[in-house]
């Protein structure tokens, strides 16, 4: 659990403070008023296996671990867009599906998303979201999760 929560929880948290200044000068420097990716975001690749309220797929897989450790990565990113509100930072949770790779293939399942496909619309997703948007999780598709 503790090397999990390095990777999925601690590494975002810690990325984010490295990267605070050079936000901060992104989000002074842009023209216009509001909050979106092309100014200054962070932008948390979550799962909705850390959903509270909607236990995805539980009985094909408990990953109780990562399940845990990507819940913590949610609270992370409601704190970081409460804290960072005020410096013009958005901050998001973004699902990217239940994807075709190594991790999402594991225990004999076939995801139901392909990469290109998530790659698409994270990007299309990114791409549209404002200051409405910041402190929530949103899937590859735009919906919003619930925590």
């Amino acid at each position: 659990m503790t090397e999990i929560y390095a990777t999925n929880t601690a590494g975002p948290l810690l990325l984010g403070q490295a990267f605070l200044p050079l936000l901060k000068k992104a989000a002074q420097r842009s023209p216009g008023s509001g909050m979106s990716c092309s100014k200054a975001a962070i932008v948390n690749i979550s799962s909705i296996g850390g959903s509270i309220t909607c236990l995805y797929a539980w009985s094909e897989m408990q990953v109780t671990s990562y399940r845990c450790s990507k819940a913590a990565l949610n609270m992370l990113t409601k704190c970081q867009s409460l804290a960072y509100k005020e410096l013009g930072i958005l901050c998001v949770a973004l699902h990217p599906g239940w994807v075709q790779t190594d991790l999402g293939s594991s225990g004999g399942h076939t995801p139901p998303v392909t990469v290109d496909t998530s790659v698409k619309g994270m990007l299309k997703v990114i791409s549209s979201i404002s200051e409405k948007d910041t402190g929530t999780f949103l899937d590859w598709e735009g919906k919003i999760v619930p925590w």
